[in-house]
C-alpha cells in the first residue's frame, strides 16, 4: 500500500514499564460508569438531539442505572445551556445521580458553565486543555510551561466559582490528547492541578486520561495508565478515569487493560457512538463483565428495548453484529453450530444446570431479553438438521426422529436456497405439514377395524383412491396388520423400518403425532407423519403419508 512510510509511532512510552497489570487475570468489579451520550455522543450526531429528546435520553440512562451522566457543554450552545437548566429547575435529577458538564480551561467558558449549574445538588465540572506534543507545537505554539499554566489557572478559577455558586460541585481534569503527551509531562500537569484542588476523602477529584486519538496497541496505553496511577499525588483521593476513543478499533481493549492498570472509572457511550469512530462502548464493556460473572451495575436485561430507544433518539443504527446487542449476534445459521447449541441447551435443561457453558453462546440470550426460537436458531440454506429440529420441537412440539431429521433438513435447506432467503419458524412448519403430515395424494385409508385372532391382530381396512377397496391383513400389532393389508391388496412392497409416536398437546382432547419410516426394495427410506386426536389413527396416517410420498403406490404393478 502506498504512503505507509508517512506514518510513525507518535506516542510516548512512560519511563517505567513494570506491567503489573499483565499479571492480573480478570476485572473483579465494575468501574464507575459515566455516560457521555448526551455530550460526546450528541455532538457526533448528524442531527443533534432536541431538548425533549435529551430529556428522554437522560431519564432512560437513569433507568439503566447510570449514576454519573455528562449532560453537555453548556457554554457551547443555548440548547446545551437550557438542557442543564431544565434538569435542575424541574428537579429531574435523582438525588443519587451526578450530572457532569464539560468546559475548556478558559475563564469566560468556565463562568458560563457555572451559570448553567446554579443550584445543582450534585455536579462534576470537567475541565480540560490539550497537552499533547503535536497540539503544543502546531495548534497553540506554546511551551510546556505555558500549557501547564493554562491548566493551573483554570483549576484556580474552578475553586473560585464553586465558592461563589450555589450547588454541590466536584472537579475533573483531563489532559486532552493524553495518548500523544509525554507521560512525565502529563503527570506534571495533573499533579499541578491536584495541588490547586487539594482532594480529600469528602471531595475526591477525577483525573481523566483520555484516548482522545488512539495511537498505540492497548498494552502501551495500559503502561501509561499504570505509570500515572503509581505517581499521581493524593492517589487515595483521586478517581482515575478513562475516556477511550476507538480510532484503532481497540477502545474496549484499551478500557479493559486500563482498568487492570489501576483506573477506577470509565467514560463512554451506549453502543460506542461518538466522534470519528466513536467512544468506548459501555454496553460491550458491561456485558463482558457480566459474561465473567461480575455484576456490571447496569440494567441491561432488555437489550432489544435499549436498542430500539437508542435508535429512535439518535437516528443511528446498531449494527447486526454489534456485540451482545446486534440482531444477529446470537444467531446460528451454520448447521454444526445449531446442532451444538440445541444439544447444549437441552443438556443444561435435563441436568438442571444453573451455570452457563452452552457451545457458541458466551451468555444465555434470555439474560438480555432474547429468545432461542427467534434470535438464536435461524434457518437458511446453510442450516442443519439440528437447528431445524430444535425449532420444530420447541416452537411446535414435533420431536422429529433423528433419522428423519436429515431428510427434512435437506428439504428445508433446498427451499431456502431456491428462495434465496432466511425461513421463519412458521414457514418451516408449513414445509413439514405440506410434505409429511397426513399426505393423501394417491390414496387414503378411510376406515380401519381390528380383531385379535390366535395371538395376532387382524386389520380390516377400506382404501379410497377414487373408489373403495376392502382389504384384510394380519400382523403382530395394529400398524403391522394395516401394513400387511395394504401391501397384499394393492401389490406394493415395503417394510416398516421405524415408528415413533408422542402427544403434541396436553389435555384430554390433545392431538398426537406418529412418524413412520418405510424401507423400499431398493434400500431407500421414505418418511411420513400423521396427526390425529387418536394415536392409532395418527400411526395409520403416518404410514399412508410415507407410502404416498414414496411413489410406489402410483407406480405399482398392474
Amino acid at each position: 500500500m502506498k504512503n505507509y512510510q508517512r506514518y510513525h509511532r507518535n506516542y510516548f512510552l512512560p519511563p517505567v514499564n513494570e506491567m503489573k497489570w499483565a499479571k492480573k487475570e480478570y476485572i473483579d468489579k465494575a468501574p464507575i460508569w459515566c455516560s457521555v451520550d448526551l455530550r460526546d455522543g450528541n455532538q457526533a450526531l448528524v442531527v443533534p438531539m432536541s431538548l425533549e429528546e435529551k430529556l428522554r435520553f437522560f431519564t432512560f440512562l437513569v433507568s439503566l442505572g447510570f449514576k454519573e451522566i455528562e449532560i453537555g457543554f453548556p457554554a457551547a450552545s443555548e440548547t446545551e445551556f437550557e438542557f442543564a437548566r431544565a434538569l435542575i429547575e424541574k428537579n429531574l435529577i435523582p438525588d443519587d445521580v451526578t450530572v457532569q458538564v464539560l468546559t475548556q480551561a478558559r475563564s469566560h467558558i468556565i463562568k458560563r458553565t457555572f451559570e448553567a449549574l446554579e443550584g445543582a445538588k450534585n455536579a462534576v465540572v470537567h475541565m480540560y486543555n490539550s497537552t499533547s506534543f503535536s497540539q503544543r507545537q502546531q495548534v497553540f505554539r506554546k511551551s510546556k510551561e505555558e500549557v501547564l499554566k493554562i491548566a493551573v489557572d483554570g483549576a484556580k478559577l474552578l475553586n473560585e466559582m464553586a465558592k461563589e455558586t450555589k450547588g454541590n460541585f466536584r472537579f475533573e481534569y483531563s489532559p486532552e490528547s493524553f495518548t500523544g503527551t509525554e507521560p512525565e509531562y502529563a503527570l506534571q500537569v495533573c499533579n499541578a492541578v491536584l495541588d490547586i484542588w487539594q482532594p480529600n476523602a469528602e471531595k475526591k477529584v477525577i483525573i481523566n486520561l483520555p484516548v482522545t486519538v488512539s495511537m498505540s496497541l492497548p498494552h502501551i496505553y495500559a503502561n501509561q495508565i499504570e505509570y500515572m496511577c503509581d505517581n499521581l499525588k493524593y492517589r487515595e483521593n483521586v478517581i482515575v478515569s478513562l475516556h477511550p476513543h476507538n480510532d484503532r478499533g481497540t477502545g474496549v481493549a484499551d478500557a479493559e487493560l486500563g482498568i487492570l492498570a489501576g483506573a477506577d472509572r470509565i467514560e463512554g457511550t451506549l453502543f460506542g457512538n461518538g466522534e470519528r469512530t466513536g467512544n468506548v462502548d459501555i454496553i460491550t464493556l458491561a456485558m463482558n463483565l457480566f459474561s465473567h460473572g461480575v455484576d456490571p451495575k447496569l440494567n441491561l436485561e432488555n437489550m432489544p428495548q435499549i436498542v430500539e430507544f437508542y435508535e429512535s433518539v439518535t437516528r443511528m443504527h446498531v449494527h447486526e453484529r454489534h456485540p451482545y446487542a446486534g440482531q444477529l449476534v446470537f444467531a446460528a445459521f451454520s448447521g454444526s453450530h445449531q446442532d451444538a447449541i440445541a444439544k447444549g441447551v437441552k443438556w443444561h435443561q435435563e441436568n438442571n444446570i444453573t451455570g452457563w457453558t452452552v457451545p457458541y453462546l458466551p451468555i444465555d440470550p434470555k439474560d438480555v431479553g432474547r429468545e432461542y426460537e427467534t434470535d438464536v436458531i435461524r434457518i437458511n440454506s446453510q442450516s442443519g438438521k439440528g437447528g431445524i429440529s430444535y425449532l420444530m420441537e420447541n416452537n411446535y412440539g414435533f420431536d422429529i426422529p433423528a433419522k428423519m431429521r436429515e431428510d427434512f433438513g435437506y428439504m428445508v435447506k433446498d427451499v431456502s436456497d431456491k428462495l434465496h432467503k432466511e425461513l421463519s419458524s412458521d414457514e418451516i412448519l408449513d414445509i413439514f405439514k405440506e410434505n409429511y403430515i397426513n399426505i393423501t395424494t394417491e390414496f387414503d385409508i378411510t376406515e380401519v377395524h381390528y380383531k385379535q385372532i390366535n395371538g395376532e391382530i387382524e386389520a380390516s381396512i377400506i382404501i379410497s383412491n377414487g373408489k373403495e377397496i376392502h382389504a384384510i391383513g394380519h400382523g403382530n400389532g395394529r400398524l403391522d396388520a394395516v401394513s400387511d393389508a395394504l401391501k397384499k391388496t394393492i401389490n406394493v412392497e415395503f417394510n416398516i423400518d421405524f415408528y415413533k409416536e408422542h402427544s403434541l398437546e396436553v389435555g384430554s382432547k390433545s392431538k398426537a403425532v406418529a412418524y413412520v419410516g418405510i424401507k423400499l426394495p431398493d434400500g431407500s427410506a421414505v418418511w411420513g407423519a400423521g396427526v390425529h386426536t387418536d394415536i392409532v389413527n395418527s400411526s395409520v396416517s403416518a404410514l399412508v403419508s410415507a407410502v404416498n410420498r414414496s411413489g410406489i403406490y402410483k407406480n405399482r404393478s398392474k
